[in-house]
């Protein structure tokens, strides 16, 4: 399954109606934008004639859109000479016997002018024509290409995102080893504090000895990352599982690298030594990254 970005654009047109019923030339366009979003925030622009649409169009756009700010965009653009095509003999005989019944009973009422002919027929062949079919099937061509770009745009993340998790595989792999050279380092300091206090003081030495070795002990459960380690590597491979599963996964992914952010603070933390604590920043950069990244996915 694919992994869905939540920014996208796709927009296409089409002929209104069938040249025998759409004598206007009119077409139809219909755009969609969207960029990332908590939720679905879906909002329509349509024109008064497309606006019975509406609830068909939300419902065909909630089906394809899951999370993401959303607008849809849909206008009827008239043809290039104004709109204003020849009206049918039976659109003019139509009106002249409207008129002749209305002045029939109104004498002084003007006659129709030639501009307010055309514009009543053309009101008249727009409101003749049904906008619904052509409009549900643009718009769910639309929605293919919008999804199709939603997914390339996946895609790229996706590939990003796996390679900086391997990033921080390494680097978790380079702060397993420093552990126990530091925690070594600091043995030796210990009792070498011992030897030196040993031949200063008359004190009894193995209580001095017992007194270093603890010292020593103490600081290797305080520096000791093994446990976060062990976190970050299971946040890791559930990343991975997510991305490979695909889908949506904006919000769990979200969620996972708050955890990986939790561990690489503590690594640094806890930090004895300074490659240990350039492992832990180069980490929280590549975390950061991901973030950025991760807030763009449905």
């Amino acid at each position: 399954m694919s992994v869905y970005s939540m920014t996208g654009y796709a927009a296409g047109q089409c002929a209104a109606g069938e040249p025998s019923t759409d004598a206007s030339g009119s077409r139809l366009g219909v755009e969609i934008r969207a960029v990332n979003g908590r939720f679905l925030d879906l909002s329509l622009r349509l024109p008064e004639e497309l606006r019975h649409a509406e609830p068909a169009l939300r419902e065909r756009v909630a089906a394809r859109v899951r999370r993401g700010k959303v607008e849809l965009r849909a206008w009827v653009e008239q043809r290039a000479d104004g709109g204003l095509p020849a009206p049918s003999a039976a659109v003019l005989q139509r009106l002249s016997g409207l008129q002749e019944q209305v002045q029939a009973w109104l004498p002084q009422a003007r006659g129709l002018s030639v501009a307010e002919a055309l514009q009543l027929a053309q009101r008249s062949a727009g409101a003749a024509l049904d906008w619904s079919a052509p409009l549900l099937a643009l718009t769910e061509r639309v929605l293919e290409d919008f999804n199709a770009a939603r997914a390339r745009e996946g895609a790229r993340l996706q590939t990003m995102l796996r390679e900086r998790v391997a990033a921080l595989r390494a680097l978790a792999a380079q702060a397993e080893p420093l552990i126990p050279q530091v925690v070594a380092q600091q043995r030796e300091r210990f009792l070498q504090r011992f030897h030196e206090a040993l031949g200063a003081t008359p004190a009894d030495p193995t209580a001095l000895q017992e007194r270093a070795l603890a010292e020593a002990a103490a600081f290797a459960i305080r520096v000791d990352v093994a446990e976060e380690l062990t976190r970050l590597q299971s946040h890791l491979s559930e990343i991975e599982r997510l991305l490979q599963r695909g889908g949506e996964v904006g919000k769990r992914l979200d969620f996972l690298i708050q955890e990986l952010h939790r561990e690489a603070n503590t690594l640094g933390a806890k930090s004895a030594s300074l490659d240990l604590t350039r492992v832990s920043v180069d980490m929280k950069v590549l975390i950061e990254q991901m973030r950025e990244q991760v807030q763009n996915l449905e």
